[in-house]
């Protein structure tokens, strides 16, 4: 049925970004559809309510993941299956413990949590509807963390899957029922049906690790762990995820801060809370996630990195690990670079294609040219958190996140500014963290970008927007999305052309993709 197995890192990564690329396809399908169902203000509404679910997801979820994925790759290297099965235990039960203890507390400080935190009082059924989310996800990253660590990523990819297609139907379907019933009931219905989705990812995981493991297998182990077996692992995985998530808790906070300083500074500018929502819905639930689209790749390169790099640093092999680096980073450069074109130099078809609001193309042009430094910045987070330096990007973090709230509550409050004062500040911080993210690497492995890979693939970016403009001027079709969709296919081509001539990308790149690779060697 499934190769359960443990992959290489090339093939866990194209694994990985093929569910991706699916499902950021298919959850673009929300992307489009909901806001013409619920409006903009309606999205907003629907987005208001995340950045306090992500801070809440952050202390159950943030750091263990990864220190699962680290540790028992680190096991299974030296061929220890009990201390496998031993991290995984206690990490569910660290996992539970805590999502439980949290889902309560949200529930029972609710209302003053609305009315001090969030912006808008109407988000009030959306956020109680998104509470069972905090154990369901906590379940899933623990059975996703224990596949990644034995690099084996195809359950995860295939619950990706099932939790998207899910929620997508469940969350077109609730918002519409519910609307009838207000704008917030609406809100609370495409939430309702992420909460639906999650339940079948998680289905999904549950399935691959009962079969994997057998009948028989589970009844061996049973009882087979003491209670006080658990403490030095539970010391040493608190240990491993306090600073990933520290690091992480420092963004998430940052987030949630930044929805409040911003809607905020935007009353002082003069604009109604019910405008703030929409102009807050419009750029995170729909010009952030198509600056998003290219990080199905940079997310499966970072996935597969950390166990690929944990296992190269335990055997002392420094040579794989530049080498994984150097792979990591110049598939994020070339894949990210055509998005970064099309979407500065075709802002205004596509948002008005995609979403029939043309009028949010400004601020898909402001930041599509800072995508470049999103899709570079997960590998190298990746590395500090593989390598066991999550301080180095907790301190990036960290100062990157007080400079862009000093600078939403300077920008955003002037009212020739508004939401775009914000833009820019989210500009700032993500090509800061970056920068340090990448000195930080440099530091403590020696690793760097070679600056002629920067030069040949910004010479094609503007070879590729060049033809891309001229096709799109002179196609003689009259429906604009076919004529766009044209124009930018063709000039992809020719931007790969030029990568492969200018040897970016060479024949053994390719011939190390897994079932292509075949056609190349």
């Amino acid at each position: 049925m499934f190769d359960m197995t443990k992959q290489t890192f090339i093939k866990g990564a194209m694994i990985l970004l093929a569910a991706g690329i699916v499902n950021r396809l298919l959850g673009f399908v929300p992307r489009i559809t909901l806001p013409r169902i619920i409006g903009a203000e309606g999205v907003g509404l629907y987005q208001l309510s995340y950045p306090f679910l992500i801070v809440m997801l952050t202390l159950i979820t943030g750091g263990i993941p990864l220190a699962i994925a680290k540790w028992i790759a680190e096991a299974e290297s030296a061929g220890d299956t009990d201390r496998v099965r031993y991290i995984f235990r206690t990490a569910m039960l660290l996992t539970v413990a805590v999502s439980v203890v949290l889902t309560l507390g949200m529930l029972l400080f609710a209302p003053s949590i609305i009315r001090y935190l969030l912006p808008d009082t109407r988000v009030y059924q959306t956020f109680m509807v998104m509470s069972p989310l905090l154990v369901i996800i906590g379940v899933s990253s623990v059975y996703r963390g224990y596949f990644q660590g034995k690099q084996n990523m195809i359950p995860g990819a295939l619950s990706q899957t099932i939790e998207t297609i899910i929620r997508i139907v469940a969350s077109l379907v609730f918002a519409y029922l519910l609307l009838p019933y207000g704008l917030e009931w609406a809100a609370a219905g495409a939430m309702l049906g992420v909460v639906a989705g999650e339940i079948g990812g998680l289905a999904a995981l549950l399935w691959h690790y009962r079969t994997k493991r057998g009948d028989r297998g589970k009844k061996a182990h049973r009882g087979t762990l003491a209670p006080n077996d658990n403490s030095p692992i539970l010391k040493r995985l608190i240990g491993l995820s306090l600073p990933v998530t520290g690091s992480k808790l420092v963004g998430s906070l940052s987030y949630l801060l930044e929805s409040i300083f911003t809607a905020k500074s935007l009353a002082v500018a003069g604009i109604a809370t019910g405008i703030a929502t929409a102009q807050y819905g419009a750029l995170q639930g729909m010009i952030i996630p198509l600056v998003l689209l290219p990080t199905a790749l940079t997310y499966s390169l970072a996935v597969s990195l950390v166990p690929s790099l944990s296992e190269a640093a335990a055997r002392g092999d420094k040579a794989l690990i530049q080498k994984r680096m150097h792979q990591s980073m110049r598939i994020a450069l070339v894949s990210g670079a055509p998005f970064v074109v099309v979407m500065t130099l075709f802002a205004e078809p596509l948002c008005r294609i995609i979403y029939a609001h043309e009028e949010y193309a400004p601020m898909l042009r402001l930041i599509a040219p800072v995508g470049l430094f999103i899709y570079l910045q997960a590998p190298l987070q990746a590395a500090l958190q593989a390598l066991d330096r999550p301080g180095a990007a907790l301190t990036n973090t960290f100062l990157a996140a007080g400079i862009k709230l000093v600078l939403i509550v300077q920008l955003a409050s002037k009212p020739e500014l508004g939401i775009y004062g914000a833009l820019i500040a989210i500009n700032v911080n993500i090509v800061l963290v970056t920068v340090l993210h990448g000195i930080s690497v440099l530091k403590y492995i020696g690793f760097r970008m070679q600056f002629a890979d920067f030069i040949k693939v910004g010479a094609a970016m503007v070879i590729m927007g060049a033809a891309a403009q001229w096709l799109m001027h002179r196609m003689p079709i009259s429906m604009e999305w076919i004529a766009l969709v044209s124009a930018c296919f063709i000039s992809v081509i020719l931007y790969i052309v030029l990568m492969i001539w200018m040897k970016i990308i060479d024949r053994h790149d390719i011939s190390r993709i897994p079932w292509i690779g075949a056609w190349f060697r």
